[in-house]
C-alpha cells in the first residue's frame, strides 16, 4: 500500500499527488511513468513522473478526471492509501549534451513537460517555454515553467490568460526571427504534437514528443499504444509504454495514432458514467 501524502486540486479538473514510494523515487527520471492502481480490484493505469522528492521519498503524480479510474484516484484523499504503484517505467528523456531547447506543453501535458524543462535546467541548459491551455481557469504550473525557463510564453485558446493563440504562434516567431534550438520538446493533444512537428520542420530543428496520451495499459501487451513509424523510408511498428514514450516526431505517424487513441472512447465513457452512478447513490 502506498500512502497519499498530499494532495492538491490545480484545477476543477487535474490533481496533484505526492505518493511515498522511497524506492521508486530514487530512481525515477524525467519521461519515465508508473503504473498504479487505486484498490486491488481496480484497473491499471500509467501516469507519467511529475516530480521527485529523493529526500522524503514521494514521487509526484498529475492527473485529469477524465475516467472511472481517475475519478476514484481523485476521489481519495490525504493519509489514505492506493493499492500498486510500480516505477519508474519507460526510457527516460534524454537531455545530455543539449545547450539550447524549446519545450512546449499543451494543457495537462504539461505536467509531463515540466520536469523535462527542469531536468534541463538543473543540466545548465537554456530553455524556452510556451505553454498552452484552453482557457484561465484551466492553467497549471505557470510559477514552476517560469522557475525553470529563461522565457515563458503562456498561450490560451480565448485570450483569457497570456495570448490568445495556439502554442506554435510563439514557437513559429521564434524560428522565423533565425532563433536555432539544439531540440524541441513537444508534450500534449496528439494533434497539438503533430503541428509542433510540421511548425519545426521547414527549419530542421529535431523534435521530441512523448507518446504518453495513447498509453493504456503501460506493458504493450494491449497494443493501444502501437505506434507506426517511418524510419529511412520503412515503416517501423514501435510501443510508445516500452520503447518510449520519447520518440523522434518526424517518424511518427500522428492520424494513425489518433485514430487508435479513439478506439477506446465509448467504452471509457460508459465506464465513467458506472462509476458516477455508484457514487450518486452513496451519497443518497
Amino acid at each position: 500500500m502506498y500512502r497519499i501524502r498530499t494532495k492538491k486540486e490545480l484545477n476543477s479538473t487535474v490533481t496533484m499527488m505526492e505518493i511515498e514510494a522511497p524506492r521508486v523515487a530514487a530512481k525515477a527520471r524525467a519521461g519515465q511513468f508508473i503504473i498504479l492502481r487505486v484498490d486491488e480490484n481496480g484497473e491499471r493505469i500509467p501516469l507519467t513522473v511529475a516530480g521527485t522528492d529523493r529526500t522524503a521519498g514521494t514521487v509526484r503524480v498529475i492527473f485529469q478526471i477524465v475516467g472511472a479510474t481517475t475519478m476514484l484516484l481523485g476521489k481519495k484523499k490525504e493519509g489514505e492509501y492506493i493499492a500498486d504503484f510500480v516505477g519508474p517505467l519507460g526510457r527516460p528523456t534524454e537531455i545530455e549534451g543539449l545547450h539550447h531547447v524549446a519545450v512546449v506543453g499543451g494543457g495537462v501535458g504539461c505536467a509531463i513537460a515540466l520536469p523535462i524543462a527542469e531536468a534541463l535546467h538543473e543540466a545548465g541548459c537554456e530553455v524556452s517555454s510556451v505553454i498552452g491551455f484552453r482557457s484561465e481557469e484551466l492553467v497549471i504550473l505557470e510559477k514552476e515553467f517560469r522557475a525553470a525557463s529563461a522565457r515563458t510564453v503562456l498561450m490560451s485558446d480565448d485570450g483569457s490568460a497570456g495570448r490568445q493563440g495556439v502554442v506554435t504562434l510563439p514557437l513559429k516567431e521564434w524560428l522565423e526571427s533565425g532563433e536555432r534550438f539544439d531540440r524541441i520538446f513537444a508534450i500534449g493533444p496528439l494533434i497539438m504534437m503533430k503541428f509542433v512537428v510540421e511548425t519545426a520542420r521547414p527549419f530542421g530543428i529535431p523534435v521530441t514528443v512523448s507518446m504518453n496520451p495513447i498509453m493504456i495499459d503501460g506493458t504493450g501487451m494491449c497494443g493501444g499504444c502501437r505506434l507506426t513509424l517511418n524510419v529511412d523510408g520503412k515503416k517501423v511498428t514501435k510501443f510508445a509504454c516500452v520503447d518510449g514514450p520519447d520518440f523522434n516526431g518526424y517518424e511518427i505517424d500522428f492520424d494513425e495514432a489518433m485514430a487508435r487513441g479513439r478506439m477506446y472512447g465509448e467504452f471509457e465513457r460508459h465506464k465513467h458514467e458506472e462509476t458516477c452512478n455508484l457514487f450518486n447513490k452513496e451519497v443518497q
